[in-house]
């Protein structure tokens, strides 16, 4: 299926691994122009070389200038702005008993980043009728216990999902989400590796997602992404795609060995 994103210029934040990494390919192998934005210089560039037609952009995105100048420089690099797919966060922990000023930091990490990015971009997306997918986490709708900061931020981005669908709707611009829960990371890898049996470790959490009793695969998620900003999505708005295996929505009792 040709999903006509070729040429098209593409904007990934937390670009250089993980499902970010995985996105800017899967944009790439449909013929899109990525910006590939991260902190990491060594993969960043690694990645570039391996995608033609790619950049690789430099950021610290909790900088209000590295949030204009990312736009602006992806802008500078193919002539105009097509998608911007906002995915850097990270689950950081950051508790109730946290000081106000930690549950700041953590909004800032994961997302102030996101209204910025977006407010630049607008004018850019204006111009292309382009679109936004916001990357959130299954934590905003089921909670998780010790990591207050990053599930104000993942609901927040949830609402501005449906609020910048309103809001853009009438130049031609759309807003939508993918929600992952249990899926493959750098981030769960060291988790796993922390614990005394990282194989029964990655087994509980495995068991808990209901539809193949494995962790959802970059890939997935990506491909999910990319659907939604191609042109073969060109009615859907405002929408949030569960890409995770039932985890959020579907009865515990399916993680029974007994079910499926």
């Amino acid at each position: 299926m040709d999903l006509h994103l070729r040429n098209q210029s593409v904007l990934v934040t937390g670009a250089t691994k993980g499902i970010g990494a995985a996105t800017a390919r899967a944009f790439a192998a449909e013929g899109a122009r990525v910006a590939i934005l991260g902190r990491d210089i060594a993969a960043g560039q690694a990645l570039a070389a391996e995608l033609p037609g790619s950049v690789f952009l430099q950021a610290d995105l909790t900088r209000e200038a590295d949030c204009e100048q990312a736009i602006a420089r992806t802008v500078a690099a193919f002539g105009r702005l097509d998608v911007l797919v906002n995915n850097a966060g990270v689950n950081d922990s950051v508790p109730l008993s946290a000081s106000p000023a930690e549950f700041l930091g953590s909004l800032q990490r994961n997302l102030l980043h996101v209204f910025s990015l977006t407010h630049h971009a607008r004018p850019h997306l204006v111009a292309t009728r382009g679109n936004v997918v916001n990357v959130t986490s299954k934590v905003a709708w089921t909670g998780q216990g010790g990591t207050s900061g990053y599930a104000a931020a993942k609901g927040a981005i949830n609402a501005l999902t449906r609020e910048w669908a309103v809001a853009l709707g009438r130049d031609g611009v759309r807003v939508n989400c993918v929600v992952p829960a249990e899926c493959e990371s750098d981030q769960y890898d060291r988790w796993f590796n922390s614990q005394p049996d990282p194989a029964a470790a990655r087994a509980r959490v495995e068991r808990l997602v209901p539809f193949g009793h494995r962790l959802t695969k970059a890939e997935e998620l990506a491909d999910s992404i990319v659907w939604l900003a191609s042109a073969r999505a060109s009615h859907v708005t405002g929408q949030f795609l569960f890409v995770d295996g039932g985890y959020t929505h579907l009865d515990r009792a399916l993680t029974s060995e007994h079910q499926w």
